[in-house]
C-alpha cells in the first residue's frame, strides 16, 4: 500500500506525471542523456538581461559555466546578488534547470543572478563540487564592480543537493573567512548523509526522491559509505557541530520528502546556535512539489521564499 492518500490532491497530477528514477551506476548516463535532451533555456524575458559566462580554469579545475542574469533597467544604487546553485542529487543537473526561475527572480527582485556549472559526482567527488561553488562565489566577488553589485547583499540559494552545496558553502566560507554571505536559502536540502543509515517514515522519499537514490548520490559525492566516520562538514553540512556565525538562513521542505527530518533538525540546531531562521513545511508535498505551480502548497512556497529573499536582500 502506498502513502498516495496523503498528496495534497492538487499535486496528485505532477506525482503521476513524474516518473520515479532509479538512479545507480548503470542508468546514471541515460538519465543524464535523457534529461539533458528534454532540458532547453526559456525564451527572453523582459526586464532581464541573460548571458552564459565562464569561471577560468585553476587548480587543475576546467574552466566552468556560469547563466548570469542582470537586470536590464537602471538602478540608482549598487544591486544585490545571488548566487543559485541547482539540484540534482549531486550527480545530475546543470544551471540551465533553472533558467526561467532564475529569469523571473532577478526581474522581480532586481537583482544579479549567477548560476553555477559545478562538476558532478561521481566524476568529481568531493571536495570538488563545493570547491566549484566557492569559486563561483569568489568570482561573483569579483564582478562585483563591472556587475553593480553590492557585496554586503550577496545570498546563496540551492534546492535539494544544491541547497546541500549552499550549505556547505556557508559552513566554508564562514571558516575562511574571505567572503561574507548574507543569507542563505535552502530548499529541502540535502545535508545528511546519515539520512542514508537511519530509520525514516515509511512515506518519507516513497515519492520521487527515494532512499535508494539518496545512496547513490551520498556515495558518489563522498566516495565511501553514507553514513560512515571522517565525512567533512562541507560535504554533509549536518555534520557540523559548530553552527554559530553562519548568515540568517530560509529553509523550505515538503512534509512527504525524504530530507523531513534533517531539514529540520538543521532548522532546529541553527536556531540553537543563534542563527536567525525562517522555516517551511508545506503539506500533502513532496520532494519537487513546486512542479505544479498552481498548486496551493506551491504558489505558498512561491510567496514565501520571494518575501524572504526580499527580505534579506533589502
Amino acid at each position: 500500500m502506498t502513502s498516495k492518500h496523503l498528496v495534497a490532491e492538487d499535486l496528485l497530477p505532477l506525482l503521476d506525471a513524474m516518473p520515479t528514477l532509479r538512479l545507480n551506476a548503470a542508468t546514471l548516463p541515460k538519465i543524464r542523456a535523457a534529461r539533458e535532451a528534454l532540458t532547453e533555456r526559456a525564451g527572453p524575458v523582459r526586464g532581464v538581461r541573460a548571458e552564459e559566462r565562464w569561471l577560468p580554469a585553476a587548480d587543475g579545475r576546467p574552466a566552468l559555466p556560469i547563466l548570469l542574469y542582470v537586470p536590464d533597467e537602471e538602478s540608482a544604487g549598487k544591486r544585490p546578488a545571488i548566487l543559485h546553485i541547482h539540484g540534482g542529487g549531486y550527480v545530475l543537473g546543470s544551471p540551465d534547470m533553472a533558467d526561467l526561475p532564475n529569469k523571473l527572480l532577478c526581474r522581480n527582485l532586481g537583482a544579479v543572478i549567477a548560476s553555477v556549472g559545478y562538476r558532478l559526482a561521481p566524476e568529481v567527488p568531493h571536495p570538488g563540487p563545493v570547491e566549484d561553488c566557492y569559486a563561483g562565489l569568489a568570482w561573483l566577488h569579483e564582478q562585483a564592480e563591472a556587475l553593480g553589485i553590492d557585496t554586503s547583499r550577496i545570498a546563496i540559494k540551492g534546492e535539494s543537493a544544491g541547497g546541500g552545496l549552499a550549505a556547505g558553502l556557508a559552513l566554508l566560507a564562514r571558516d575562511r573567512g574571505e567572503f561574507k554571505i548574507c543569507h542563505q536559502h535552502l530548499t529541502y536540502p540535502m545535508t545528511d548523509d546519515r539520512t542514508c543509515a537511519r530509520e525514516t517514515p515509511p512515506y518519507a522519499g516513497e515519492f520521487v526522491w527515494t532512499p535508494e537514490n539518496n545512496h547513490f548520490g551520498w556515495a558518489s559525492l563522498l566516495g565511501t559509505e553514507p553514513g560512515s566516520d571522517e565525512v567533512s562538514v562541507y560535504a554533509a553540512a549536518s555534520r557540523a557541530e559548530d553552527l554559530s556565525g553562519l548568515p540568517p538562513t530560509y529553509i523550505a521542505t515538503a512534509a512527504l520528502d525524504l530530507f523531513l527530518e534533517e531539514n529540520l533538525d538543521y532548522a532546529r540546531r541553527l536556531t540553537r546556535a543563534g542563527v536567525p531562521v525562517e522555516m517551511h513545511v508545506y503539506p500533502g508535498a513532496f520532494h519537487g512539489f513546486q512542479g505544479a505551480p498552481e498548486a496551493q502548497a506551491s504558489k505558498a512556497y512561491a510567496r514565501d521564499s520571494l518575501d524572504a529573499l526580499r527580505a534579506a536582500l533589502s
